[in-house]
């Protein structure tokens, strides 16, 4: 089994380390994705991402996961992959919303965000276009922090929340299951826990 990784939103392949190298001790082959939000649009990602699943599964069985924006991304790809290629087995979602996020949609006038996010931040702040990418036709584990604490946990309301995404945006009737765990959104792919959720869902 092979398993793909996607980082969020002003963060690196280097952020997935933890978690891949967990994966990798438990026998699994592991590959990183990396994007640059100022620099590209959600489609020149999107695009870029769906040929390297091509390539992947042109390897066999594969799994992918994707934090935060990462997600989203993986979303959007799945739906654009050719018939030909085979979907992966599992699709996790760490701290990723499925719906419009509250914390983008009220950052959208800013400046600085938006020159730092580009296009994928404005996805995230639209709640048409966060329902136009839709659910995958494969199974999805959603991992939901509820741990709040961040610079912008202030700006969240007063439910379940990793500090950056809430539970109610991370979670969908289509969702396989959803797990919590009590970990900050920044922290869902170096968590532990985080892991073992994963393989548990890939060796059950």
């Amino acid at each position: 089994m092979q398993v793909l990784f996607v980082h969020g939103m002003g963060r690196s392949p280097l952020s997935g380390w933890p978690l891949l190298r967990r994966l990798r001790r438990a026998g699994l082959y592991t590959h990183n994705f990396g994007h640059l939000v100022s620099h590209e649009s959600c489609a020149t990602i999107v695009g870029r991402l769906a040929k390297r699943l091509t390539q992947i599964a042109g390897s066999g069985d594969y799994a992918v996961v994707g934090h935060s924006l990462g997600g989203v991304l993986l979303r959007e790809a799945l739906r654009t992959l050719p018939r030909t290629t085979p979907p992966p087995k599992h699709l996790f979602l760490l701290g990723s919303p499925v719906q419009m996020s509250g914390i983008a949609a009220r950052m959208g006038s800013n400046p600085l965000y938006r020159l730092l996010t580009g296009d994928c931040g404005r996805l995230l702040a639209s709640r048409q276009r966060m329902a136009e990418v839709g659910p995958p036709a494969v199974p999805v584990t959603a991992v939901v922090g509820v741990k709040s604490w961040s610079l912008f946990a202030g700006m969240l309301p007063r439910e379940s929340n990793d500090g950056v995404v809430t539970l109610a945006e991370a979670s969908a009737p289509w969702l396989t299951d959803v797990v919590e765990v009590p970990v900050t959104h920044t922290f869902l792919p170096t968590d532990a826990r985080v892991t073992d959720v994963i393989l548990a869902r890939l060796q059950g």
